[in-house]
């Protein structure tokens, strides 16, 4: 039986995931009917986050030696929320990057995201893969409470005394299942010269093959194009359209791509991302973009972005978009108008 984000509740996350800038949203469409996740899906993960494999001691908070700690260079929004990542490999295991933008990982492969808000670790988010088809994956997010976390398939809203939402399985699939690789901040574009863990370094290690071309320092417009890209491109891009939770899981109807390739670190005005802001939007679209981006009240034809995991708008990547836009120089018009700069 497919799944439907509740309504009306802010935090449940349950408004249409795409930006109305595209005719056909007028009257309103269910963008986020997602298949549910199944019982067997889930068994494949521990009830218990001390069970993950991600601390050699959960009390001490001593990680396992197979952990690899790690920061994408281009953070998704959470509200304000602090973040800690990892990933762990299989014994023995390679991720194969012969698609410098789609990596594949080996079965076995497990990631982990922790949220703190306010001082206070709410939850812990874990995905693995299950199996050796792109799309089995498995994902939960399990909830603290005292010195171990347990697993919420459905989530919890106001999460430990906290405003934070705590999505269900379905949402965690909604998210990471809009592209082939579902570990979305664990990638060329996220790793080319972040610290600590990067993609020189796993390829050092013998964790990644074969070994990307070169990739760039950020451009003029890689910072405003990685915001996009690390909130907006696990919908707005074309493997969406694979449906891996339903064809209308949180798939925008609209010909957008926000992606920025590893690649387009060396030439950005190539990339998806910028063609789509400077060639099919005018200064119309583009102030709803930033209306959208901006409000955090949603309805189905109103919809805020982004859609999932979030209640507070993002001040800082409001400026930093609206800064960015100025600098395109757009016409009022939306039929491949010319830019410049």
């Amino acid at each position: 039986m497919p799944f439907r984000s509740p309504l009306p509740h802010p935090r449940a996350l349950a408004t249409a995931g795409i930006l109305a800038i595209a005719a056909g949203l007028s009257g309103g469409c269910d963008f986020h009917t997602c298949q549910k996740v199944s019982d067997d899906t889930l068994s494949e993960l521990p009830p218990t986050l001390s069970g993950s494999g991600l601390y050699a001691d959960i009390a001490a908070g001593t990680l396992s030696d197979d952990v690899i700690p790690f920061t994408p260079r281009f953070t998704l929004w959470a509200d304000g929320a602090e973040k800690q990542r990892w990933l762990a490999l299989p014994s023995g295991g390679t991720i194969d990057a012969s698609n410098v933008d789609s990596w594949r990982f080996p079965e076995g492969t497990r990631a982990w995201k922790e949220f703190d808000v306010d001082g206070v670790r709410v939850e812990t988010r874990m995905i693995q893969k299950i199996g050796p088809e792109d799309a089995d994956w498995a994902a939960v997010a399990y909830r603290w409470d005292g010195e171990d976390a347990t697993a919420v398939r459905d989530g919890a809203v106001d999460a430990n005394g906290t405003t934070h939402y705590i999505p269900t399985a379905e949402e965690c699939v909604a998210c990471h299942g809009g592209r082939a690789s579902f570990i979305l901040g664990f990638s060329a574009v996220q790793l080319a010269g972040a610290e600590g863990v990067n993609v020189d370094s796993l390829v050092a290690d013998g964790r990644l093959s074969p070994a990307p071309g070169p990739i760039s320092a950020p451009a003029a417009d890689v910072a405003a194009l990685g915001y996009l890209h690390a909130n907006c491109s696990h919908c707005h891009n074309p493997e969406r359209a694979l449906g891996v939770l339903g064809a209308r899981c949180y798939d925008p109807d609209v010909a957008l791509d926000w992606t920025l390739p590893a690649t387009s670190l060396t030439a950005v005005t190539d990339s998806p991302a910028l063609k789509t802001g400077s060639d099919q939007l005018g200064n119309a679209q583009w102030s709803e973009v930033l209306e959208r981006i901006s409000k955090r009240n949603s309805s189905n034809t109103n919809p805020t972005m982004p859609p999932l995991g979030t209640d507070v708008v993002d001040d800082d990547g409001v400026a930093l978009l609206t800064a960015w836009i100025d600098t395109l120089n757009l016409s009022s018009g939306n039929d491949g108008e010319s830019w410049q700069r």
